[in-house]
């Protein structure tokens, strides 16, 4: 049987994210056009084409073409701030200094060695600023004697200071030097002169202090030095990276535990009838698969033949599997019940709903709020301004101020830059949306971009979907009715002697629930599933038919005096089961979802 499947949309080489063929961005090469996202991308793509065609497994003169074994596009990483910056391998943003993000998510665990080298230079400082926090501020504790001259005790906050600013707080420099470089000013550029100045001259006022007039000496006569200032502003900067890169390593962990979620193989069935196990990475629409019991469905697709109830709890949270028949859809990742399905796949790879799931987490993580947008704003204005402040403050001073005016004007500036230089506006947002959706992530909240948590803020009104969310999510047996005559332990002994023979959640919830009231089940013979609407069978002689009215019709059974109950039942949300006797209803069974002990305290907060 030939079929027909529309041309694969092109990738972008550089992300690899699918593109339209129309896209605005694309470029000759190799006889090739290649089509891209963004201006960025086609930017890098044409520094290093056939770098980026090998990455992408898109051989020269292939535009659009996935090789046998494409290499991953995770090596690619971009800023959440500014995501028009890319490049291959984690690093830091040469325009904000943030770390940058995986651009799309992989099963892979991305290379942590940034994240530990930045943990042991913090653990180092934050090691060597305890004692040089002692040493600077013990003589304003009462009973505080050191047993040494204010000059040894310069000397050890020297001593201490150094390693810090220099090992510990050389990537801040590094990411300074960067900001300065690209003309673009952002915190680090703020931190790192405020750490260098601050350092450097209290390195002045140790080694040289006779360039410091006398009035700016204390009553011993010392300079004030500022080595506790500069090590600690190092050691708080290191502890936000620590947490900023640990919460990406947190969130990272949580779009592979979604992507986990998928099947990692499949059983093809090939056009002899005969089957193989092939890997889920080659399986390509419209390939037949087998799908057993209690496996999970590898790709997304179509029932082509047998019946089934499928648990699919993981994409719609509802605790009560569907049933599914020729013609029903299929979704990977979602877990077959007791039969076997054989289903023709459609949407494979990145197409599939699990996988746009994950995409739209990873987009929603980089994706950048309204107060975003306006902290960006803000610090990009208020880096130049402090630096322009402390330029006019050193100007006026040295213009206008007392004598020796060059050495007041130099205190005035480096008072400036050492104040405003912790302030962590421009990172502080962008850190707490990426969290804030990696958390949810985690709890099965997804957010479709940053924006929607912002807006979640001002919300009055939350409308729910009770399923799973404020109902436990496993079924449970709430309502036993018996006809007149019939005792509620005969009516659970019947019903939990037929369910015995069955896999289904509704049957187990019989079970136990005819265990709690203290029902032992018995034993059925000529068990019969009939999907959909029920079973049957028979106990101690006696034909038992358990299930919706279409089953009782079907065996015509009248269910009609029971009509209004089972209404009332079905309207608290409630499934409801018949159970027939010989040919008559004995009373019917409520099945529900029961609402958790903690849902009242939930809505009330």
């Amino acid at each position: 049987m030939i079929q027909a499947f529309a041309a694969p949309s092109p990738r972008d080489p550089v992300c690899g994210m699918k593109v339209a063929a129309n896209s605005p961005w694309a470029h000759e090469f190799g006889g090739e056009k290649y089509y891209f996202c963004c201006a960025s991308c086609l930017e890098i793509f044409k520094k290093d084409p056939s770098s980026f065609l090998a990455r992408a497994g898109i051989p020269s003169g292939s535009a659009g073409k996935k090789s046998a074994s494409p290499a991953p596009t995770s090596a690619i990483h971009t800023c959440p701030m500014h995501p028009a910056v890319r490049q291959p391998g984690p690093g830091a943003c040469p325009d904000c200094g943030m770390a940058l993000e995986p651009l799309i998510a992989s099963l892979e665990e991305e290379d942590d060695g940034e994240y530990r080298d930045m943990r042991r230079r913090f653990g180092v400082a934050a090691v060597w600023t305890a004692p040089l926090l002692a040493l600077a501020m013990g003589d304003m504790f009462s009973g505080y004697s050191p047993g040494w001259t204010a000059a040894t005790r310069a000397w050890f906050e020297f001593a201490l200071a150094t390693p810090i600013v220099f090992w510990a707080g050389w990537p801040i420099f590094v990411r300074a030097a960067q900001s300065l470089r690209r003309r673009k000013l952002n915190m680090f550029t703020l931190i790192g002169l405020g750490v260098a100045v601050a350092y450097f001259y209290s390195a002045v006022g140790l080694l040289a202090p006779s360039v410091f007039p006398g009035d700016l000496r204390g009553i011993t006569g010392e300079i004030a030095l500022y080595f506790e200032s500069a090590g600690m502003i190092v050691t708080l900067v290191l502890l936000g990276q620590v947490l900023e890169l640990r919460a990406r390593r947190r969130t990272g962990a949580a779009l592979r535990e979604l992507m986990g979620m998928a099947a990692k193989s499949a059983r093809r069935l090939l056009d002899d009838d005969s089957e193989e196990d092939i890997a889920i990475e080659s399986i390509r629409p419209g390939d037949r698969l087998r799908v057993r019991p209690g496996e999970k469905i590898p790709v997304d697709g179509v029932v082509l033949e047998g019946t089934s109830a499928v648990d699919e709890a993981m994409m719609t949270g509802e605790p009560l599997p569907v049933e599914k028949a020729p013609g029903a859809k299929l979704f990977g990742a979602t877990i077959n019940g007791n039969g076997t399905l054989i289903l023709r796949a459609e949407r494979v790879g990145e197409d599939s709903l699990l996988a746009r799931i994950v995409a739209m987490v990873a987009e929603a993580q980089r994706s950048r709020a309204p107060v975003q947008r306006l902290a960006d704003a803000v610090a990009g204005f208020f880096v130049p301004a402090v630096v322009l402040a402390a330029i006019f403050t050193f100007f006026v001073w040295a213009g206008w101020g007392p004598e020796p005016r060059l050495a007041h004007a130099l205190v005035s500036a480096v008072a400036v830059l050492i104040i405003a230089c912790p302030c962590a506006l421009g990172l502080a947002t962008p850190i707490s949306i990426m969290v804030a959706v990696g958390r949810a992530a985690r709890e099965g909240v997804l957010f479709r971009n940053a924006e929607a948590i912002e807006v979640l803020g001002r919300a009055d009104t939350l409308v729910v979907d009770k399923t799973g969310t404020l109902t436990a999510g496993r079924p449970k047996l709430l309502v036993v009715e018996c006809t007149a005559g019939f005792a509620e332990k005969d009516l659970l002994y019947l019903a939990a002697s037929l369910e015995r023979g069955s896999e289904h959640p509704l049957s187990q919830a019989i079970l136990q629930g005819a265990a709690e009231r203290g029902g032992k089940p018995g034993n059925a013979v000529d068990f019969k599933a009939v999907p959909g609407r029920g079973i049957t069978g028979s106990v101690d002689g006696k034909v038992i038919v358990l299930g919706n009215a279409q089953l009782m019709a079907e065996h015509g059974i009248v269910t009609t005096p029971w009509a209004e109950s089972a209404a009332k039942l079905r309207q608290e949300g409630q499934t409801v089961m018949f159970v027939a006797l010989e040919g008559k209803v004995a009373g019917l069974l409520g099945v529900a979802d029961p609402i958790k002990a903690t849902t009242p305290e939930a809505l009330n907060f």
